[in-house]
């Protein structure tokens, strides 16, 4: 899924993402950065990301290449 950052407290973690397609908002899991580029995350902030069996937004990436449809590069 695509989404943007609406919200992200770099002390707790806690963060929310709202998808793209109808707006709906997705509090961040505990692990959501896991695994990540993403050290912070910053308001507006364009991301790539899964839901857990909780509904959570987990395994947060750029949104490039495949994820968005857009061609690899080199």
């Amino acid at each position: 899924m695509q989404g943007v950052i609406k919200a992200y407290d770099p002390t707790t973690g806690e963060g929310i993402v709202v998808r793209d397609l109808d707006r709906t908002e997705y509090l961040l899991a505990g692990d959501a950065l896991d695994g990540s580029i993403f050290r912070m995350l910053r308001q507006g902030q364009r991301v790539v990301f899964d839901l857990d069996d909780d509904g959570h937004a987990r395994r947060l990436r750029t949104g490039a290449e495949v994820d968005m449809g857009l061609p690899r590069p080199g």
